[in-house]
Order: C-alpha cells, then sequence, then structure tokens
C-alpha cells in the first residue's frame, strides 16, 4: 500500500493518494485546492494511474478541484448520497464560499458496509455523520487503516457548529470507531495522524465535547 498526504488549500486540508503497490492504481481522497496540480503530478512520479475520487464529505474545502481532476482524467467521482447536493451546488449547505467552487455531478454513491476496491486493496465505506450528513470513513482493514475526513483529528473531532451538522450522530459514529482495533492508523482531513488507540476518548466523545 502507497499512502502520500498532501495538506492544501488554505485550510491545509488533507488530499490522500491512496495507492496499490501492486498493481498501480490508486484513488484520490478529497480534492482540495491545488489537487490537480500537486497530486496529479506525484502519482505520476510514482507510475500511479488514479481510477476513481473518493469524498469523505462535501465541505468546500475537500471539493474544492474535484470537478478539474474529474475532467483532467476522465474518472468517476463517488460521495455519499446525503453529501453530494452540497458536491453538485457548493454552498447549498448553508456555509459561506470564500472563493469560486466548481460543483460536479457523483457518478455513484459511498453506502455503509459498501466495499471498494483499488487495485488489491479492498476499502471499507463507514458512515459518520455528524460533521456533516454524508460524512464517511475509509477503512482497510487488513492494512489497519483508516481515513477519517472531518470526523475524527488527532486529539479532537469535527466542526460541530456548522448548519448541517449533527451533535447526536456525532456521538453515534466515534463510538462506531472507537471499536475498530487499536492500533488502526488514522489518517484525518487536517493535522497529522493518530490511531484508534491514542485516542481513547472516542467511546466517551459526549462528555469530553458537549
Amino acid at each position: 500500500m502507497i499512502v502520500e498526504v498532501f495538506p492544501l488549500g488554505p485550510a491545509e486540508t488533507n488530499a490522500y493518494l491512496l495507492g496499490c503497490s501492486k498493481t498501480k492504481q490508486a484513488a484520490l481522497i478529497d480534492a482540495p485546492f491545488h489537487a490537480a496540480e500537486v497530486v496529479l503530478k506525484r502519482a505520476q512520479e510514482l507510475d500511479l494511474k488514479i481510477v476513481m475520487i473518493l469524498i469523505t464529505h462535501s465541505h468546500w474545502d475537500h471539493t474544492a478541484d474535484a470537478a478539474a481532476v474529474k475532467e483532467q482524467l476522465n474518472i468517476p467521482i463517488y460521495i455519499h448520497q446525503e453529501d453530494s447536493g452540497n458536491l453538485e451546488q457548493p454552498g447549498s449547505d448553508g456555509l459561506p464560499l470564500f472563493f469560486p467552487i466548481r460543483g460536479i455531478k457523483p457518478d455513484g454513491y459511498l453506502i455503509e458496509g459498501q466495499i471498494i476496491t483499488v487495485g488489491e486493496l479492498a476499502v471499507h465505506i463507514i458512515h459518520t455523520p455528524g460533521h456533516s450528513p454524508g460524512g464517511v470513513c475509509l477503512y482497510l482493514p487488513t492494512e489497519k487503516t483508516l481515513f477519517s475526513g472531518d470526523t475524527l483529528f488527532k486529539g479532537t473531532i469535527g466542526n460541530l457548529s456548522f448548519p448541517t451538522a449533527r451533535p447526536t450522530l456525532m456521538w453515534q459514529s466515534l463510538k462506531k470507531l472507537s471499536a475498530l482495533p487499536h492500533d488502526t492508523k488514522v489518517y484525518p482531513g487536517h493535522g497529522g495522524a493518530t490511531t484508534i488507540g491514542k485516542e481513547q476518548w472516542l467511546s466517551a466523545a459526549e462528555d469530553k465535547f458537549s
């Protein structure tokens, strides 16, 4: 497995290049500003072929370059259905847009329990609403790896003050993540990596953050 991280855009949003070492197929996880330039260039250097875009949630800082990447590579883009409207019409979630963001229609939806293959990698979809209605985490159990979007950060959680945030759903989502193996490495939507075991507060997140 190949994982490369690119903190991009004004919010230093992490785009991830997830690649299969054997087949050289790859997925782009989230597409912040400049992903079309920076991540695609790195994929070429690594001889990786990006075959899909996986969006953890639809906030503008994670989708700003989604349309550009899709157009350049002619590849499908996937998101949870409950966040698809904001991908198509950025700003419809009530968050202010400080920059022009092009909308894009998804080619399919990410569903709880679904398994998506990237080469020989099996990516399990975990629906984790709370920060946004259609937030998802991408879990690779064999590689003990989780891409957590803005659900879970190192030591904290995604903003719950946004118009479509639902704190009650967030507590349920974090409890779901707390059941993963403690040595699962977590790659969040912002900031550095952590592990499930280091975030021992997960099952009691409501008491910690409410």
